[in-house]
């Protein structure tokens, strides 16, 4: 990614900086830094603001499409991938994304979340995992780790957390990526490659939320949590030359899946043809 992009003109395009701001989210929180690298993802690939629809069910990552000035659609827990596959079916021209959080996107949206991967449907999904519910006061979420501490989890979570990245490549999404808050242009790229993959995407941006878990894991304030990201990432090509133990603890990043499969709403299409030549036959 070559392009280069004046942050003030990006700000007063793609922004609703007149009517929503200042926002809701923590000082130092990963959420605005993933806004950014949607906003300059889109406009090196020169979409026009109504050829994209930003669509989030409930949390703190999914108040973000409300501060972009594209199509958005804010809403219900957990539904935001149902109501984004009615979009795309009905508006297949569109460039779908969608806002999810590791508790929106697979606690009450898990089943969604699977389900969008296995139809392969032509969406862009950026998960922000910051491995806890930040709205709703500290909870354990999905991608909370084993042993680690929420609000409820006290005493730590007696649950396995969830890979995102390795769920999806499971149900059949055909582009899977992961970067974090940290690494923000190796970001801005791997969601310009969701956005260009024809099929579903799914790019997880690996977050902070220092005011929960930060603060009851004992991790530190956002720079330490950043730091801890900058020291534990590790490119997933890098990674398959390593031996397990060299791996233990790292964070894998970039391209994990890229594979080239049917799309659902092109597939869809094929059948409504074939059955409009059947009729006229």
């Amino acid at each position: 990614m070559t392009k280069d992009v004046q942050l003030s003109d990006v700000t007063h395009h793609y922004l609703r900086v007149k009517k929503r701001f200042p926002n809701v989210w923590c000082a130092g929180c990963g959420i605005g830094t993933v806004m950014g690298s949607i906003i300059r993802a889109v406009d090196f690939l020169e979409y026009k603001k109504d050829e994209v629809a930003l669509v989030s069910g409930i949390g703190c990552s999914s108040r973000l499409p409300v501060y972009c000035d594209f199509n958005t659609l804010h809403t219900t827990h957990g539904r935001a991938l149902a109501f984004a596959t009615g979009v795309k079916v009905a508006k297949p021209g569109l460039k779908v994304i969608v806002i999810t959080g590791d508790g929106d996107g697979l606690a009450i949206g898990g089943n969604h979340f699977i389900h969008a991967c296995r139809r392969n449907i032509d969406i862009t999904t950026i998960l922000i995992n910051n491995r806890i519910y930040g709205m709703t006061g500290g909870q354990f979420s999905p991608t909370t780790p084993w042993q680690a501490y929420g609000t409820t989890a006290p005493y730590g979570n007696m649950e396995k957390g969830f890979d995102p990245a390795t769920l999806a490549i499971a149900a059949g999404a055909s582009y899977v990526a992961r970067g974090t808050v940290y690494h923000v242009q190796q970001l801005d790229k791997l969601i310009i490659g969701g956005l260009q993959k024809r099929g579903f995407a799914l790019i997880e941006a690996f977050s902070n939320c220092h005011t929960y878990y930060g603060r009851l894991n004992k991790e530190g304030d956002a720079v330490a949590m950043l730091k801890w990201m900058k020291d534990h990432a590790l490119p997933a090509k890098a990674a398959a030359a390593l031996p397990p133990e060299k791996r233990e603890g790292k964070l894998l990043t970039g391209v994990l899946h890229d594979a080239e499969m049917p799309e659902f709403c092109d597939e869809y299409q094929k059948l409504v043809d074939r059955l409009q030549t059947k009729q006229e036959a």
